[in-house]
C-alpha cells in the first residue's frame, strides 16, 4: 500500500478567530509535532483529510507535504465536533526515519473458527499490541488468521508472526483470540424447573 500523502500550507498565524475563519472555508488547523518538542502550525484540505482519514489506522505513516517540504508523521489526534462529526483540528507527530519508535498496531482477525462452526462463541478480548521498530518497518495492521481455532482453544499475542525487524513489546501472555462453548444448563437449574419430590401436593 503506497503511502498517504497530505498536501499542507504552513500557518503563520495562530488562534480561535482564525481557526473558525479557516474551518469556514473548508480548512483545517493542525500541528505537526517533533521528538524534541518543536512544533510547526499547518492547514489541511477539510474534505482531502476526511475522505483519507477513514483508510488509515493508528500506526500508518503519512506524508504531510508543507509547502514542498515533506513530514513523516502519524495522525495522533483528530478533535471532532461533537454535533456534525466535523474534524477541528489535528495533531500530527514526526517520526525520524533511522530512530525506532514505538507504536500501538491494529489486529486484523481473519476467518471463520472451527470451534465457532461446531457451535461455540467466539470472543476478541484484545484488538491492538504495542510493537518497536524503524518507521520503515512499522506495519499499518497485523492480520491475525483465526480459521484453525477449535473449541476451548485460544490465540495469545506470543502466536502472533511478526516481522524480524519488528519487536513486540506487548506482553505474550495476553489472549487475542478465544473460543468456548456456552454454558449447559446447571444440574440446580434443572432441579429446579422440574417439581419437587417428596413434597405434599393435597392440604390435609
Amino acid at each position: 500500500m503506497s503511502k498517504l500523502v497530505l498536501l499542507a500550507k504552513k500557518r503563520e498565524k495562530s488562534g480561535s478567530i482564525l481557526a473558525r475563519n479557516l474551518r469556514k472555508i473548508g480548512r483545517i488547523p493542525a500541528v505537526i509535532y517533533g521528538r524534541s518538542g518543536s512544533s510547526l502550525s499547518i492547514e489541511l484540505d477539510a474534505k482531502e483529510f476526511s475522505d483519507n482519514v477513514k483508510n488509515i489506522t493508528r500506526s500508518a505513516i503519512v506524508t504531510v507535504d508543507v509547502d514542498g517540504q515533506s513530514y513523516d508523521a502519524f495522525v495522533k489526534d483528530a478533535q471532532r465536533n461533537i454535533c456534525d462529526n466535523s474534524i477541528l483540528h489535528v495533531d500530527f507527530y514526526a517520526v525520524e526515519k533511522d530512530t525506532a519508535l514505538r507504536a500501538k498496531v491494529h489486529l486484523l482477525v481473519q476467518g471463520n473458527p472451527i470451534g465457532v462452526r461446531d457451535g461455540g462463541t467466539l470472543e476478541l478480548p484484545l484488538h491492538e499490541i504495542e510493537v518497536e521498530c524503524l518507521p520503515e518497518y512499522l506495519p499499518e495492521r497485523i492480520v491475525v488468521d483465526i480459521s484453525g481455532l477449535k473449541a476451548n482453544q485460544s490465540i495469545h499475542v506470543r502466536d502472533i508472526a511478526l516481522s524480524e525487524n519488528v519487536k513486540l513489546i506487548s506482553s505474550g501472555d495476553q489472549v487475542v483470540a478465544l473460543v468456548k462453548f456456552a454454558k449447559a444448563v446447571s444440574a440446580a437449574s434443572e432441579e429446579e424447573a422440574a417439581p419437587e419430590s417428596g413434597v405434599a401436593s393435597e392440604k390435609k
